[in-house]
């Protein structure tokens, strides 16, 4: 059962990641706002695109998981900082959801990604 948690728990945090490459990839105006109302480059967009994408499929496949995961953790880390909205309860409920899945990723990153992992990731490891 433990086998079936891990793997089960690392592609339900790559949905996430997978989600929104697709939403920066289809609509990127939302994220470009928040970029830019932070004062951060909005051409950012791109390459938190990629990194989500290669990210969550690196996740599903077992591949580099604990240093991915550190990764993630950190990347959620800082984009919480774009949710911190005092003044609007649906940013802080993200924001405080950035930080839970940063706790997930540190699991991840401290237990490595368990026995179900794609052939390929067994002699990458």
């Amino acid at each position: 059962m433990d086998d079936i948690a891990d793997l089960l728990g690392r592609v339900l945090i790559a949905v996430l990641f997978l989600a929104g490459a697709v939403q920066k990839a289809t609509d990127p105006g939302p994220v470009m706002g928040l970029l830019a109302g932070a004062g951060w480059p909005v051409l950012l967009i791109w390459p938190a695109m990629v990194f989500d994408a290669l990210a969550g499929l690196a996740l599903i496949a077992g591949i580099g998981v604990r240093p991915v995961a550190w990764a993630l953790a950190a990347y959620c880390a800082v984009t919480s900082y774009f949710h911190w909205i005092p003044s609007d309860p649906w940013q802080i409920t993200i924001f405080v959801k950035n930080w839970a899945i940063a706790g997930g990723c540190l699991v991840l990153a401290a237990n490595g990604p368990g026995r179900l992992v794609l052939p390929l990731a067994r002699r990458a490891g």
